[in-house]
Order: structure tokens, then C-alpha cells, then sequence
């Protein structure tokens, strides 16, 4: 099963809220299984054992929704609790199931939330604001997190600071606390999104959105990052471009780039990854994520999911979705 989530009229956009698909395994095509009417909910999160979602609302109020998911893909709210800031627009549960994290963009905040035996989120443990500004004052005149990443252990809490060009890492206390670990400092302009670590070496990526950029960096100590290599995100760069999503399959890392609309696949030279292919998208490339044989991407302008073959690039589907803002796999 695939979920969906979109953009709603809260927040701009024409979509209803979150819906369920099921996916061939052999074709790629999908079918519809169920839906749920949200504000907003741009970013999804699965828990790692149990029945039940995550959604944030990306709204100027915030706020993150509990959904049960049943074996028929029909969507049922089990609660909300305000996020803490403005516009939260992504989430991360640690491995072991008991805390779910939260990014807050516009409120420039990262927010810690205990979960239940039964994966429902009971009380808001930590919430940290950051501060700084960087160089594009139209993005970065303040504070924007748009990423927690939390490593193997479930200890280690990186934020990534699109507007501050940050990583902040944190360490999560056994009651849900943020303890400060250390602030890196990326490339002035970066607008960093996204980090992605490569499994089983101390290196990472990161995707930066203004400066249209796929870093590498050495993670060294655990939750300090320092830059290595620095390559544009799409294969063929010039014009507008504002890269989206940073997905690590196999041996391959994947861009959506929004502006050339394309997905960018890199191969790697050692440590630093090397672009080998734009393929082409339909208009917005939000977020996408391979699954199987297959790479789905949410072409958020086109209000429409996309199927490719991933071997080819070739389109299997279109199905409609209103401002379609993020397409992954119920479990991974």
C-alpha cells in the first residue's frame, strides 16, 4: 500500500487530505483504498510496528495527527496536538517507537512528542527554538527547520536549518528531552532540506534548496557534519531550480529537482556522488520514492501521482491527486 498526503485549502492548496492506494507489485499501477479528509497533512510518517500514521499540518496554526490505518487502507483520526511552531512539514519516530519528532518551518522549532503503547501521541517532552538568519533574505531572514533526522540508535537528533544553513544535533534524553550536541555550519546561501546518511560509512548528504546543491559531508563525531564536496543537483544545472526530495536506493542517490522537473539520479565515485541522468517529471516534483521496480513521484502543480519503471524511466500511470505533497510506502 501507498499513502498520500497533499496540500489543502488550509494552506493554499486543492487537495482533500490523506489517501491510501494499493500498489501491484508486478505492473505498478495503483488502486484507490481509502481516504481521509485533513488539513494539510504534507508529510506522512509510518510507526515502525504499529497500525497508525503520522501527519503533520502545515499550517499557520500547526499541529500533528494520529491516524489509524486499517488492513483495508481505510483512514480513521485518533488525535491531534499542536505542533509547537508554524508550518511543521516533516516528522521522524525513533526506532523504538516511543518518540515522534517534529520540524516546524515557519516556527523555526523542532518538537518532541512521547507516544503511547498504541502509538498515539500523549504530551509534547521537549521544544527548542533555533535562531539565525542567512544571506537570501526572502528565505532565510529566520530560523526554518525542515528535517529531524534521527540515527540508528535512536539517540542522536539531527535538525537541518533551511534558514540558519545549520545542522543542530541533539541528544534525545530517555524522557524526551533535547540535549544540544553541536551546531554545523554548511555553506553560507545553502538552504539545506534534507540530510541523508549512507549506511555503514560516517558519510552523508545534503540537499540544499536555494543553492540548488547536493553536499557531501563526513559526519565526525556522531552529529557534527563538515563539508567535503559541493555538485549541482540536477545532471544538466542552469535556470531556477529548488531540489525537493533526497532519497538513498541502493547504490544510486535520487534529486527531484522543482524548476527543470526532473529526478536526477547520481551514481557514486568513492564517497562523492556523480549525476548520470535527469528524467523527466511532471511539473512541481515535490516528493517521490521508489518502491520496488517502481519510482512514484508527486508532482505537486500537476496535481497528479506518477508511476515510472524505474529500469526505464517509463511513465506506467498518472493518477489524480489535488497538490499531491508527499508518495511513500505504508512500510518500507
Amino acid at each position: 500500500m501507498l499513502i498520500v498526503g497533499c496540500y489543502t485549502a488550509a494552506s493554499d492548496g486543492n487537495g482533500e487530505g490523506i489517501g491510501t492506494f494499493w500498489r501491484d507489485g508486478r505492473t505498478g499501477e495503483l488502486t484507490p483504498a481509502g481516504s481521509l479528509e485533513l488539513d494539510s497533512p504534507s508529510w506522512l510518517t509510518p510507526h515502525p510496528t504499529l497500525p497508525v500514521l503520522y501527519a503533520v499540518n502545515e499550517t499557520a496554526e500547526g499541529a500533528i495527527t494520529a491516524v489509524a490505518v486499517a488492513e483495508d487502507g481505510t483512514l480513521e483520526v485518533l488525535n491531534s496536538l499542536p505542533a509547537g511552531g508554524a508550518d511543521p512539514c516533516h516528522l521522524a519516530v525513533t526506532p523504538d517507537g516511543r518518540f515522534l519528532l517534529c520540524a516546524n518551518y515557519s516556527g523555526g522549532s523542532l518538537a518532541v512528542f512521547a507516544l503511547g503503547a498504541d502509538g498515539v501521541p500523549t504530551v509534547r517532552t521537549a521544544l527548542v527554538q533555533h535562531e539565525g538568519a542567512g544571506p537570501i533574505s526572502d528565505r532565510q531572514e529566520a530560523a526554518h527547520v525542515h528535517m529531524a533526522v534521527v540515527d540508528e540508535t535512536g539517540t542522536l537528533v539531527s535538525a537541518v536549518d533551511l534558514g540558519a544553513d545549520e545542522i543542530r544535533s541533539y541528544r534525545l534524553g530517555e524522557e524526551g528531552e533535547l540535549i544540544p550536541l553541536s551546531v554545523s555550519t554548511l555553506p553560507a546561501g545553502t538552504g539545506p532540506r534534507q540530510l541523508v546518511r549512507r549506511p555503514g560509512t560516517n558519510h552523508a548528504y545534503v540537499l540544499g534548496e536555494l543553492a540548488a546543491s547536493l553536499l557531501t559531508v563526513r559526519e565526525e563525531p556522531p552529529g557534527t557534519f563538515a563539508v567535503e564536496n559541493s555538485t549541482p543537483a540536477p545532471l544538466d544545472p542552469g535556470g531556477d531550480n529548488l531540489p525537493g526530495q533526497l532519497t538513498l536506493h541502493d547504490d544510486r542517490l535520487f534529486v527531484s529537482n522543482r524548476g527543470p522537473e526532473t529526478v536526477t539520479e547520481f551514481t557514486f565515485d568513492g564517497v562523492l556522488p556523480k549525476a548520470v541522468a535527469d528524467h523527466g517529471t511532471g511539473e512541481w516534483p515535490r516528493h517521490f520514492s521508489i518502491v520496488g521496480d517502481h519510482c512514484y513521484v508527486a508532482a505537486q502543480s500537476a496535481d497528479a501521482i506518477q508511476a515510472y519503471e524505474l529500469a526505464t524511466w517509463r511513465l506506467i500511470g498518472t493518477y489524480p491527486v489535488g497538490s499531491p505533497a508527499f508518495v511513500g510506502p505504508w512500510r518500507a
